[in-house]
């Protein structure tokens, strides 16, 4: 049985009277990427938030079976958890690598990184061809790249993925979905929250789908697939 590197339980979270997250119970195994479908305003970014503790919550958020929940952002980072927030949040005035040796660091579990500037370069050469442009000229697209580069560089062994593929140009969406499955090669684990079906349809082991707060469905891309009251209820617009 593949061990549980995320467990997520009985999570309540809101911001002032509002409650966003509504006892929310959802799991990421070992090398297995995970979609978290949805709706915008359902609390899919919330949920991503109080993972790596941006939001205050109760409930259980337990990684490699140690409880998290509580925890300030840098020491969850430290322990192995990534985040590529939705708005990208790079620093526009730092050059292409330098954004990228911002994000550097080693992960205790590990004597050496499983991740360079080069690897970065490999996988999205856009990036190499701009390495020395500031950031913040780079289109949309060339900006996800980065975004999702920077936070690999600190080695992580979990990455939550914020609507990666927003705004994007199809071939720059296909691009994004095969980063994540070499990603998943190289043995990180990833829960990406998105929109369009069919990139979670496509690479997910499992998907999550939620609605007010609550998750609505769990199951493999091909049980949501043969869903179709559950697409109509909670995803089609």
């Amino acid at each position: 049985m593949t061990p549980t590197l995320l467990a997520v339980q009985g999570l309540h979270a809101y911001y002032g009277k509002s409650h966003i997250l509504q006892g929310v119970d959802v799991h990421v195994d070992e090398g297995e990427i995970v979609t978290l479908l949805g709706r915008n305003g359902v609390g899919r970014s919330t949920m991503a938030k109080t993972i790596v503790g941006m939001v205050k919550a109760s409930g259980s958020v337990r990684f490699r079976d140690e409880e998290i929940l509580g925890r300030r952002t840098f020491e969850i980072a430290q322990l192995g958890i990534g985040y590529v927030p939705e708005n990208r949040d790079i620093f526009p005035a730092l050059t292409v690598r330098e954004n990228l040796l911002l994000g550097a660091k080693r992960n205790p579990r590990r004597a050496t990184l499983r991740w360079t500037a080069a690897d970065m370069y490999a996988m999205f050469p856009r990036l190499k061809e701009r390495e020395h442009t500031p950031a913040g000229v780079l289109s949309g697209g060339e900006q996800q790249m980065l975004t999702l580069c920077r936070t690999l560089m600190g080695d992580p062994d979990l990455i939550l993925i914020d609507e990666p593929t927003e705004g994007l140009a199809p071939k720059i969406v296909t691009l994004v979905g095969e980063y994540l499955q070499a990603l998943k090669a190289r043995g990180v684990s990833v829960l990406l929250i998105e929109q369009k079906l069919a990139i979670a349809l496509d690479i997910s082991q499992r998907v999550y789908v939620m609605g007010h707060g609550h998750i609505v469905f769990e199951g493999t891309p091909a049980e949501l697939k043969g869903n179709a009251q559950i697409r109509k209820e909670w995803l089609e617009v």
